[in-house]
């Protein structure tokens, strides 16, 4: 690859400094959940919230730490940074499509890579939950599960992902090319930095895919906790 030319590099700049700055999609809302947990003991709270997380947990890697895992998935697929990804067109037109389709792919395998390492920081998280977390945490709704550890992760895995996400985007030379285009056009004013940014971008959507996975499965969970097989959670959550 051998990236973007100088000439190149003015045309994109032009082209980036007209796109419109995009919003991308955030994790999905909780729903509201009915059931009684006043009667549960605080051994079974800890104990179905620890199997909900690991079976979530699991099940969200698989789907998303191996090949094509986010390149195959319209759900978890990450898009070019909203700026970038608005003037495509523009720059596709100017003979760039291999540049963006090699970046592109370059994000996904880094959040392929990333996401399998979440799993010792998930498990960490339920050792420091206390009994009333564990309580509050079951009657919060369909993803409270998945909320919790998230605000309980977040700063660390985005520490733990980006310089993996760094380390592969790095071997990409179109990934570096951008980043030092988007440098300059953040100088400009016309763009806020952190939209820009290609490590921080991947890390986000890597986390926002891994946390949808998860909450998908503790939704599923709670709907119908016998499919699970696991009696904690037939015993917690089948009311």
């Amino acid at each position: 690859m051998d990236g973007f030319r100088e000439d190149e590099m003015r045309k994109y700049c032009a082209v980036l400094a007209c796109a419109l700055m995009g919003t991308l999609g955030g994790p999905l809302a909780p729903i509201a959940h009915a059931a009684d947990f006043s009667q549960i003991s605080s051994k079974d709270a800890v104990s179905a919230l620890r199997t909900t997380l690991d079976k979530g947990a699991e099940a969200a890697m698989a789907n998303l730490g191996k090949p094509d895992g986010f390149l195959n998935n319209p759900q978890a697929r990450i898009p070019l940074p909203a700026p970038l990804e608005k003037a495509k067109g523009g720059l596709k037109m100017l003979g760039m499509g291999d540049q963006l389709g090699a970046l592109e792919v370059s994000m996904n395998r880094a959040a392929e890579a990333a996401v399998p390492q979440a799993k010792t920081l998930l498990k960490k998280a339920i050792q420091n939950m206390s009994v009333a977390d564990a309580k509050s945490v079951l009657s919060g709704g369909d993803t409270a599960v998945t909320d919790f550890f998230r605000r309980q992760t977040e700063t660390d895995l985005t520490a733990l992902f980006l310089p993996i996400v760094k380390s592969k985007t790095a071997e990409v030379g179109a990934a570096r090319q951008y980043q030092a285009l988007a440098d300059k056009a953040a100088a400009t004013g016309l763009f806020k930095p952190e939209d820009l940014n290609l490590e921080q971008h991947v890390t986000k959507k890597a986390m926002d895919a891994l946390f949808q996975g998860i909450a998908a499965q503790e939704q599923a969970i709670r709907a119908n906790p016998a499919a699970t097989g696991a009696a904690i959670l037939k015993k917690v959550f089948q009311q």
